[in-house]
């Protein structure tokens, strides 16, 4: 894998984002502050533009790069979330122009691993998380095993289980936590956008 297929990858999540930009405003009204799927768009419609005027090839260069760029084009905390995920994708690759699948899902795991820390948050509590760590973990666990389009489907696939089975949860963090045991029932806007991603990068790897 190189650098362009990150710009494949960061694409086709954008194209997501724009297809599900109302829906994903609507989940957001319901206990958040509604915009959700304008800073989605706007981070990763930012983000496209960055990675194609860049000819950098260090995917540890690129990903602090993107990190920078998504946190200043979606000022949310959303937004600030996914930059501390790039910017663990950054560390865990500096100084690589090529990477394997594997390492790919190392770097993720690297990421996820960044947000629990500077968020203080984990799987369970209602958030992106819920979405992003079941489908690395669906990465690590048969990445040598599968095709690379069926290993990406298969992540998307646990992401959007993930997403799912937050209607059972409370929420604790940012604003949906005055919302307490009445966000019960409702889905996590946040882990809809984790399980976007990962079906956007399933699409352009097929």
């Amino acid at each position: 894998m190189e650098i362009q297929a990150v710009k494949r990858a960061v694409s086709a999540v954008y194209e997501k984002m724009a297809e599900q930009k109302d829906y994903l405003i609507q989940l957001d009204q319901q206990n958040g502050d509604g915009d959700l799927g304008l800073s989605m768009c706007g981070g990763f419609g930012a983000l496209c533009e960055a990675l194609d005027a860049t000819e950098e090839t260090d995917f540890g260069k690129v990903f602090l790069m993107a990190s920078k760029t998504f946190n200043e084009a979606a000022p949310s905390s959303l937004g600030t979330i996914l930059s501390f995920g790039m910017m663990g994708m950054a560390k865990k690759l500096k100084g690589k122009t090529e990477v394997s699948q594997e390492e790919m899902a190392e770097a993720m795991q690297a990421g996820v691993d960044n947000i629990m820390e500077k968020a203080g948050s984990k799987v369970g509590e209602k958030t992106i998380l819920d979405a992003l760590v079941p489908a690395i973990e669906e990465l690590r666990r048969c990445g040598g095993e599968m095709a690379a389009g069926d290993v990406w489907a298969a992540a998307a696939a646990a992401a959007g289980q993930g997403s799912e089975s937050t209607r059972q949860m409370k929420s604790v963090h940012g604003r949906a936590a005055y919302y307490a045991e009445k966000s019960i029932g409702i889905l996590d806007g946040g882990s809809v956008v984790g399980k976007l991603i990962f079906e956007g990068i399933a699409e352009s790897v097929r």
